[in-house]
C-alpha cells in the first residue's frame, strides 16, 4: 500500500536514498479513485527499491504547490530530491510502471 504523504512526514520521504513517487489525489476525484489500486499495487512491487506514496490535495497545500500541481491526479517522479517527471490524468499501469523503471 502506498505511504500517505502529508506536511508532518514530507521531507522525511524527500530525504530518502529511494527514488521516490508522489500520486497527488483528492476523495471526490473519480479519476483518482480509478488509478488507486494500480498505485497501490506497484507500491508493494517496487517496496524497498521506489517509494511510493499518496498526497491528497485538500490537506497539503504547501507539497502541492511546491510542484505546481494543477490537475488531479499527477503523479511526480523524484530522484535525487529533483523531480525528473511527472504524469497529468489517469493512465495504464504499464505507462506508470515504464516511468518508475525510468528512475531506476
Amino acid at each position: 500500500m502506498a505511504l500517505a504523504i502529508t506536511k508532518e512526514n514530507y521531507e522525511e520521504v524527500l530525504a530518502s536514498q529511494l527514488p521516490v513517487v508522489i500520486d497527488f489525489w483528492a476523495e471526490w476525484c473519480g479519476p483518482c479513485r480509478m488509478i488507486a489500486p494500480v498505485v497501490d499495487e506497484l507500491a508493494a512491487e517496487y517496496e524497498g527499491k521506489v517509494l511510493i506514496g499518496k498526497c491528497d490535495v485538500e490537506d497539503n497545500d504547501e507539497i502541492v504547490a511546491r510542484y505546481g500541481v494543477r490537475n488531479i491526479p499527477t503523479i511526480v517522479f523524484i530522484k535525487n530530491g529533483q523531480t525528473v517527471d511527472k504524469q497529468v490524468g489517469a493512465v495504464s499501469k504499464e505507462v506508470l510502471k515504464a516511468k518508475i523503471e525510468n528512475l531506476l
